[in-house]
């Protein structure tokens, strides 16, 4: 059978036996999965969730933990931030990409503040207190920060800010290991537990099953190199997160990431898009991906940063994953971060989460043409940036780019710079088109009987742009969607 062949979906009537059997069947233990299992078991449904490795939590348990969250949710309230469904809804059709799927946007703000008293209810656990220095995490365990550049230009001038990067309280965190998100699926792997959702382990969906009416009935799996049939009563549930690790992917729909994956691992090889794709399903949003920054906020709100010509192109004092986009999309993967020595000693002496972005600087000068010359920049580019910027912020102003008042003094001496070019890595956002009631679509746009999924193996809330918070936000609340949906 050819490689192609292995993916197409199987008749029913082609399996001797079920080696399993539930009502609701979900495919991937991380956020979104775990959310599909808990929902679906309320709602009456036995289920049964596959995991290919061996125990829960996916990428979500070892992400910083943001769940984008607003609307006025307690936590926002209790802090002394106002915030409305509308407010947040601005925001994100101004932050998140051409193309998006408004209704979408529209369901999950108006939904959000329900959603944050769901996962409080499964246990969840949300500090009251704010971080507001620039970062990338809080540091500590702090519940509530701008996680999206809502404060930043150009959108605090659209739509009014509102901290709503909610990270669960978790203490002695380790980035990349054991951060918040591991406080976000812990409870929620207790809950589906406690619901008597079943689990098996090291065991990978290959395709799916239809019966004679093209309904999805079933997965057939693999176990160690044997083949397992999985019979779902009720639906199928795709969790199985992006396609950042299949290379063949990348280069076809997402090429500009290609060697660069990250915030995202290896069992993100696209395999529920494959095999819904393999059913007739929609894509969308293929090319969007979110692209980290590896620079220490703190040193770039004080800086400048510039591209391959010495030029300005982003206010540096918004969100690093918009810094990220920017860099690798618009600027070639070009990028120099200059600030002074004051700035410099200034920002090294506050509290990070991220202390191993702190390196020493790639070049140090006492003038700016000195440092332009050792950058290798053309003769008075950097220069020419150096004072625009400088006789604005004189003023403490910034009318080329908005950056606040607060991070705005000029560029004085002696001077360095890091070269930041290369300093960009991400995952996929696009995926297969669901409804919201994250039934997946087939390309004539009605939905595929039997067939659901969430997570960041569909296409969610984000067309191009991206917030902190936005996967574990969109993929738990379509990922609750899709069990109360499947379980029907």
């Amino acid at each position: 059978m050819s490689d192609a062949a292995k993916i197409r979906p199987l008749r029913a009537d082609a399996i001797a036996a079920w080696d399993f059997e539930a009502d609701v069947v979900v495919a991937g233990y991380g956020i979104a999965g775990v959310c599909a299992a808990i929902e679906a078991a309320r709602a009456g449904a036995d289920v049964l969730i596959l995991e290919r490795t061996g125990g829960w939590g996916g990428a979500a348990a070892m992400a910083g933990g943001f769940i984008y969250l607003g609307g006025g949710t307690p936590l926002q309230q209790a802090l002394g931030f106002e915030d409305t469904p509308e407010n947040m809804e601005t925001f994100l059709q101004a932050a998140l990409g051409p193309g998006q799927d408004r209704a979408k946007i529209a369901d999950y703000c108006h939904n959000s503040v329900e959603h944050y008293n769901w996962l409080v209810s499964c246990g969840v656990p949300f500090k009251e207190e704010f971080w507001g220095e620039p970062g990338w995490e809080p540091p500590h365990d702090e519940g509530l920060m701008y996680s999206g550049g809502e404060n930043a230009a150009p959108f605090n001038a659209i739509a009014k800010p509102a901290p709503r990067g909610h990270v669960p309280q978790m203490a002695d965190k380790k980035i990349g290991a054991k951060s918040g998100g591991y406080m976000l699926m812990k409870p929620l792997a207790d809950a589906a537990e406690s619901l008597g959702v079943g689990v098996e382990y090291d065991i990978r969906i290959r395709r799916l099953v239809i019966d004679e009416s093209d309904r999805v009935v079933g997965v057939i799996a693999t176990r160690f190199g044997k083949e397992v049939a999985v019979r779902a009563e009720r639906g199928v549930v795709l969790a199985t997160g992006s396609f950042a690790y299949h290379q063949q992917m990348i280069e076809g729909y997402a090429p500009r990431l290609i060697g660069r994956p990250a915030a995202a691992i290896e069992e993100h090889d696209g395999v529920g898009i494959l095999v819904a794709q393999a059913l007739g399903a929609e894509l969308a949003h293929m090319d969007a991906t979110e692209v980290a920054f590896f620079g220490d906020p703190q040193l770039l709100a004080r800086g400048i940063l510039v591209n391959g010509r010495g030029q300005r192109y982003i206010p540096e004092d918004t969100y690093p994953g918009r810094i990220g986009q920017a860099t690798l999309i618009q600027q070639e993967n070009q990028a120099f971060l200059v600030i002074d020595e004051q700035s410099l000693e200034a920002a090294l002496a506050t509290v990070t989460s991220t202390p191993f972005f702190r390196q020493p600087p790639t070049w140090a000068a006492e003038t700016v043409a000195e440092l332009e010359s050792d950058m290798g920049l053309p003769e008075r580019a950097l220069q020419g940036t150096v004072d625009c910027y400088n006789l604005h912020a004189a003023d403490g102003k910034d009318p080329l780019l908005g950056k606040k008042p607060q991070w705005v003094k000029p560029i004085g001496t002696p001077v360095a710079a890091f070269d930041m070019r290369g300093f960009t890595a991400g995952f996929t956002l696009g995926g297969l088109r669901t409804d919201l009631d994250s039934r997946v679509l087939h390309v004539s746009g009605e939905p595929i009987p039997g067939l659901f999924a969430a997570g960041r193996c569909t296409s969610g809330l984000c067309a191009g742009g991206y917030v902190s918070g936005a996967s574990l936000g969109d993929g738990s609340f379509y990922g609750r969607r899709a069990g109360r949906a499947a379980a029907k």
